[in-house]
């Protein structure tokens, strides 16, 4: 089900807003009366398919060499 709620109650309830969304609901947040966000249950195979989509991402990016360094020199 899915319910709209203002952004300042969104912000007061946040805690039962992820509750209900963990229990599939889903919410439209509105700021001055127009939608500008959804919250909804995260699917775990999509989720899992963007972490592997992260990763070969990464894993494509060129290696670089920063060369030898010391704990101090992060710090100076």
């Amino acid at each position: 089900m899915e319910r709209a709620i203002s952004a300042t109650d969104a912000n007061q309830r946040f805690s039962q807003v992820l509750r209900d969304v963990t229990n599939g609901d889903s919410y439209v947040v509105t700021s001055r009366g127009k939608p500008v966000a959804r919250v909804v249950p995260v699917d775990q195979e999509d989720q899992v398919q963007r972490v592997e989509e992260m990763l070969e991402f990464f894993r494509q990016q060129p290696r670089r060499y920063s060369g030898p360094w010391k704990r101090e020199d992060l710090y100076d």
